[in-house]
């Protein structure tokens, strides 16, 4: 929350869930309309169910392959739930939500990274793997990690269309990015 701008009056949440990262948020701008999407409604009836009041608006769904409109959020966040795409899938997600932020906007993610390129690379293997044995198709939801390297999830950010991509804190595997169009 303390990376938002004070100004921001409308939120994307990626992978909301039930919205731990949203009372911090709440507690420094307590009147930013908040748009919310998760695969699980469960989750979701939680999170409405905790910020009632709010200017709260919620999508059950992936977000996957979603428009979420152009210049309409002046900031957006995700939190733990990139590292189950492939680079494609998250070269998709960041471009439409780059186009979904108004000028200057700011994206904010936290997620699990890879410490090397050869871990990266080995849980990039054996998804495929799992997939082919199981008999998934390419694009069907499946949750396993894969999570990028610092480098490669910066690149990725980049060439989606983010002017400044900043390493914000990194703790062990997990990393916060700041993002600005």
């Amino acid at each position: 929350a303390e990376l938002l701008p004070s100004s921001a009056r409308n939120l994307l949440d990626l992978g909301c869930g039930t919205g731990l990262e949203l009372e911090a948020i709440f507690q420094k701008i307590p009147d930013i309309a908040v748009t919310g999407i998760d695969l699980s409604e469960t989750m979701l009836k939680h999170l409405k169910a905790k910020y009632s009041e709010k200017n709260i608006t919620l999508i059950t769904g992936s977000y996957l392959g979603r428009d979420f409109g152009s210049e309409i959020f002046d900031s957006a966040v995700s939190f733990e739930t990139m590292h189950h795409m492939t680079h494609e899938e998250k070269s998709s997600v960041y471009s439409a939500l780059c186009k979904a932020l108004k000028p200057s906007g700011i994206y904010i993610e936290c997620d699990f990274t890879a410490a090397s390129q050869q871990e990266e690379d080995s849980l990039y293997a054996e998804n495929e793997r799992l997939r082919r044995e199981q008999n998934i198709p390419s694009g069907e939801y499946c949750h396993f990690d894969t999570p990028c390297t610092v480098q490669n999830q910066g690149m990725l950010l980049k060439q989606a269309g983010f002017q400044t991509v900043r390493l914000s804190w990194k703790k062990g595997n997990t990393a916060l990015f700041v993002c600005q169009k």
